[in-house]
């Protein structure tokens, strides 16, 4: 019995990845809210998508302006929040999060939080492709 071919490695340039167009570049069913999406490119919010599936994963950077709130919403994926600098002050004394603090986030756990005078940056990582409901 012959074994398959693995995958080969695969380095994603950060440099080379487009800031994203969620409402253009989403898949089917994936896309935020329009609304959120609106009121995000307004103030600077903005986020590339870098892992699209490969291996299995799914990452994004984004970049937050001070004071940016996200609003109470849900995903159908778990995920995991990497403050990459700044930080935020989650809803319903969940607590603050600073540079260098991961969050768990399991699927369907109702979240938001607002980003503190630094703004916030972060990786966030899932195993699937994320829907998003407020």
């Amino acid at each position: 019995m012959s074994e398959a071919t693995p995958t080969p490695a695969k380095i994603l340039t950060y440099r080379e990845i487009d800031w994203d167009k969620p409402l253009k570049s989403s898949a089917p069913g994936t896309a935020p809210p329009k609304e959120l999406v609106e009121q995000a490119e307004k103030v600077g919010a903005r986020r590339k998508k870098i892992v699209k599936g490969e291996g299995g994963f799914f990452m994004n950077r984004s970049q937050l302006p001070a004071g940016y709130r996200v609003p109470p919403h849900h995903h159908n994926h778990d995920e995991m929040l990497i403050v990459l600098s700044g930080g935020c002050t989650f809803d319903d004394d969940f607590g603050e999060a600073q540079a260098d603090d991961t969050i768990v986030i399991p699927a369907k756990n109702r979240y938001g939080f607002t980003c503190g005078p630094e703004g916030m940056e972060f990786l966030t990582i899932r195993l699937g492709e994320a829907t998003t409901e407020l």
